[in-house]
């Protein structure tokens, strides 16, 4: 009765909710032996519900209720492992809780053994992907919707199941009708790609936007790229800067304002605040940032001109993985722009930038040293491999390039009509 009286009076059942009387009526009921009354003084303590906040205590009482078979503490306690919260951190014993209540047919730990398989937690790396899919099919069969949200990442991603759009949209379709935040937000991904469902970008903006309203962040950011870009919407770069200016003080944002007021974009230019955002998002290791600031110290953009800076900068960001700053340190080496002058470098990067066939200006530039053999053997094929992989990204000098060769011939055989066909391409796009 003692344990019934506390949620009572932290639910508001029957009488004025009070926190307080409830961890009172918890306290006396786990001293007497309650089980389910421990695993509710632990959660008190674990989220300062009635008293300070203890996750030492939480610990404490989650095991007395573990040890006498109660799931719920047990499932509290993997996470404490899991997480490290309120004992030393031990990602095996977490999982083999998982591993035995979800035998148990517990559908919340079949979700959490699907995690774990699938960032190989406490588990082989070999065993993950198979063995994610299966436990979060178990738990979204029973009904959980963070399952569901999960099972439809597998089917998204391709991960332990081939991938098939349509039935992970089905099933992030579920799982945000329902309030899941993440499955939301990815069933909006689809709409705007046209994947697992008819494309519709109003759709898409549609739920963005009430995502955002609920104060999520990686939606905020979804909404300011799609008012940028006209995406489901009317383009609006002010309402886009409005939105990166509201989250000034996290890192993709400054990132994003150092180049919205470096470039005039929703709002006027200012090289020195530009500067000022960039250099703080650039500390903290952003390499968008840590590229545009190697731009502003390789053109003196709004500061004095200091090309040293400007590859110590770009080499930063090629180093965190941006590809832009592969292709532009490729460019420093072969120009010795800020460095002694080394072409093989400068290739090896240029190849490297390019050859992910991400960056369609790497591959051209990659197409220029193979044609005019700098640093390289000339070889006009292999040119014309790269120029046409970059015009096919739609960059418009290379569709050009590539309309030349195919209209006057080198290695490559004529052929007037998709020599018209790329200088077509290459006179839309201005």
């Amino acid at each position: 009765a003692q344990v019934y009286l506390g949620k009572c009076y932290n639910d508001g059942y029957g009488i004025e909710c009070d926190k307080n009387l409830a961890f009172d009526w918890y306290r006396k009921s786990a001293e007497n032996d309650s089980i389910i009354g421990q695993f509710y003084l632990g959660k008190c303590y674990e989220h300062g519900t009635g008293t300070a906040k203890d996750i030492i205590k939480s610990v404490h009482w989650y095991k007395k209720a573990a040890k006498s078979g109660n799931t719920s503490a047990k499932l509290c306690l993997a996470d404490c492992y899991r997480f490290g919260k309120g004992v030393e951190k031990d990602e095996i014993k977490a999982f083999k809780y998982y591993e035995i209540l979800a035998k148990q047919e517990i559908s919340d730990a079949q979700c959490q053994l699907g995690n774990c398989y699938y960032n190989g937690i406490g588990t082989k790396a070999d065993e993950i992907q198979a063995k994610s899919f299966e436990f979060h099919k178990l738990s979204a069969e029973k009904g959980n919707v963070n399952a569901k949200f999960q099972l439809g990442y597998c089917y998204d991603e391709g991960i332990g199941i081939d991938i098939n759009k349509v039935k992970a949209f089905e099933l992030y379709k579920v799982a945000a009708e329902r309030g899941n935040n993440e499955a939301q937000y990815n069933l909006s991904l689809l709409y705007e790609l046209g994947e697992g469902v008819d494309k519709n970008e109003e759709k898409a903006f549609e739920i963005i936007k009430k995502l955002a309203e609920k104060g999520d962040l990686d939606a905020n950011y979804k909404l300011a790229y799609y008012y940028n870009k006209g995406i489901g919407t009317e383009i609006n770069k002010p309402k886009s800067f409005e939105l990166y200016l509201a989250e000034k003080d996290d890192l993709d944002s400054q990132s994003k304002l150092g180049y919205y007021y470096s470039n005039g974009v929703g709002t006027e230019i200012n090289k020195s605040k530009a500067f000022e955002l960039l250099n703080i998002a650039a500390e903290k290791g952003d390499h968008i940032a840590q590229y545009n600031l190697g731009e502003f110290y390789e053109l003196g953009n709004g500061i004095n001109k200091d090309v040293i800076k400007a590859f110590e900068y770009y080499k930063k960001s090629a180093k965190n993985g941006d590809i832009c700053a592969k292709f532009q340190l490729g460019y420093c080496y072969i120009n010795g722009i800020g460095t002694e002058i080394n072409k093989e470098k400068g290739f090896e990067l240029y190849n490297e930038a390019a050859g992910r066939n991400e960056n369609k200006i790497a591959l051209y530039k990659l197409g220029e040293f193979y044609e005019l053999g700098k640093g390289v053997d000339q070889n006009e094929t292999r040119a014309f491999e790269f120029y046409k992989k970059s015009a096919d990204q739609g960059y418009i000098d290379a569709q050009y390039k590539v309309g030349y060769i195919y209209n006057y011939g080198t290695q490559i055989i004529i052929d007037k009509e998709k020599a018209f066909n790329y200088f077509a391409m290459a006179a839309k796009g201005g």
